[in-house]
């Protein structure tokens, strides 16, 4: 096999997670919440550079489900107190108003969880502008959906720049879906940050930075990764098969086990694989290469043909009204002023 130059393929996520993942250097605090895992990273300025990101805090929160109402509080009450902990670490006193952002494109499903949080946020500014008295519980927020610049025609940072220059708010909370690099992370993880955000980073399609140092203004970043591309299908595929082989042979004599169909087995907690002589027996050649040249070698033979498309899962109407619906009652108690 030739040598495969890994420039040309780079890793489509915007999730901080995917990106430290094989960096032992960096390190990260975990807590857990009625099983739901919270993973912070303070991202140095060295470190940054060396995974390409932007310097700052980063919260994860990962979850298995929000389609029922058990699930779905048990996952606000974490976003809760993760986004109120966030305004503190940014700064963010009582008396500053809000400019809350939802990026993406309103008629595409896996995009629209900007337009659609954007939708169930409380909005007070016109109350003030009106000449009347704000309740003391809450801040003077605006909200603004400035749409994607294939139907605008208008660059995102220019809307909002204009939009900042009138209104004059005091920080910015920008809401974007974003894409990841593995199956396990679509619709079930919520990342926030005070870095800000790249729209369409994680798509190889840079726009301009939304961010403190481009706006004046502090910027808290909210995302959902709700697309995956075929690369990390394939590739995540071919990990599972080695671990799906690995669970039945540990279980070959498991006479229980013989009772459950083959499609039934949950190997899903078994973190073994196989051995690289054992991968090498199955797949060949491609046995030998790790999980970073497998998605690179997919990459290669499907982006030229134009092969390795942005896939969502079929439920994703439904998942998608319930994120956006946890997002804007996440954002309307974390703004609250207690």
């Amino acid at each position: 096999m030739h040598e495969i130059d890994l420039n040309k393929y780079r890793l489509r996520t915007d999730l901080i997670s995917e990106h430290i993942d094989s960096n032992n250097n960096i390190k990260k605090e975990v807590k857990s919440y009625n099983n739901i895992k919270v993973e912070t990273v303070t991202l140095s300025s060295d470190d940054a550079k060396i995974i390409e990101k932007e310097a700052g805090v980063y919260k994860t929160i990962y979850f298995d489900d929000v389609t029922d109402e058990g699930n779905f509080n048990k996952v606000l009450d974490v976003l809760i107190r993760e986004l109120k902990e966030m305004l503190k670490l940014t700064e963010v006193k009582n008396s500053y108003s809000c400019l809350i952002v939802g990026l993406g494109n309103r008629k595409a499903t896996p995009d629209a969880l900007g337009p659609l949080t954007v939708e169930g946020v409380k909005i007070t500014r016109q109350i003030i502008e009106v000449g009347l008295a704000l309740d003391e519980k809450y801040r003077v927020i605006s909200s603004l959906s400035p749409g994607v610049m294939g139907t605008t025609g208008i660059e995102t940072k220019e809307i909002i720049e204009g939009v900042i220059e009138k209104t004059k708010p005091d920080f910015l909370i920008v809401i974007d879906a974003l894409a990841a690099s593995s199956l396990e992370r679509i619709n079930k993880t919520i990342q926030i940050t005070n870095t800000g955000i790249t729209p369409g980073s994680g798509l190889l399609n840079n726009r301009f930075a939304i961010n403190e140092s481009s706006l004046n203004i502090p910027v808290i970043a909210i995302g959902v990764p709700t697309v995956v591309d075929a690369t990390t299908i394939v590739s995540n595929t071919i990990n599972y098969m080695f671990r799906h082989f690995s669970y039945e042979k540990e279980n070959a004599n498991n006479k229980a086990l013989k009772l459950v169909l083959p499609e039934n087995r949950n190997y899903k907690n078994h973190d073994k694989t196989l051995s690289k002589e054992e991968k090498k027996e199955v797949m060949g050649l491609i046995g030998n290469l790790n999980d970073e040249e497998i998605k690179t070698l997919i990459s290669e033979v499907l982006t030229p043909l134009g092969y390795n498309l942005l896939v969502t899962p079929k439920e994703i109407d439904y998942v998608i009204e319930q994120l956006s619906k946890l997002l804007a009652v996440g954002i309307n108690k974390s703004l609250e002023l207690n």
